[in-house]
């Protein structure tokens, strides 16, 4: 494939769900038994990336067949766009695919009049931080899960230029 680009993104209204919760859980494996608590992905179903695509923005680079590549969840808010499960498939790594979701987003992003853009991290996936931070994303709070009394995700935001 070549350098992905915003043209290669695609809106996804009705999506294979199953083929997508496949994407996260191969994209996601790295994680497993290096984040506590361990991912809300476990308990995640095909009804419920249905659920989100029908009522949020499911953002996906496809291969050939129609197969999700990479994907992006985003929740629009009164100000700005929650980014969520960013997810590129190990195989397809290195092509831009993640860079690509997040341009599309920005280039968008005024369309919801939408002043910034935030996502959460793990706090022990420092690659994650290393990655948004070159991306101009900066840290900006960090929140434990229930239970927790420490810090288990970092929240990144980037503010986004104006019109």
């Amino acid at each position: 494939m070549k350098r992905a680009s915003v043209d290669d993104v695609s809106w996804v209204l009705r999506p294979d769900a199953e083929a997508f919760l496949a994407l996260l859980h191969d994209a996601f494996r790295y994680m497993e038994g290096r984040v506590d608590p361990p991912s809300s992905l476990h308990r995640m179903t095909a009804q419920q990336v249905r659920d989100f695509a029908a009522d949020e923005v499911l953002l996906a680079i496809l291969d050939k067949r129609g197969k999700p590549l990479a994907c992006l969840f985003v929740t629009v808010h009164p100000d700005h766009l929650y980014l969520g499960k960013l997810a590129v498939h190990p195989s397809a790594r290195g092509q831009g695919l993640a860079r690509a979701l997040l341009d599309w987003v920005e280039q968008e992003a005024h369309g919801w009049d939408a002043q910034y853009l935030e996502l959460q991290t793990r706090v022990e996936l420092t690659e994650n931080h290393a990655y948004f931070a070159r991306q101009g994303f900066a840290e900006t709070g960090r929140t434990a899960h229930p239970g927790y009394d420490r810090p288990t995700s970092l929240t990144m935001t980037r503010r986004l230029p104006p019109r």
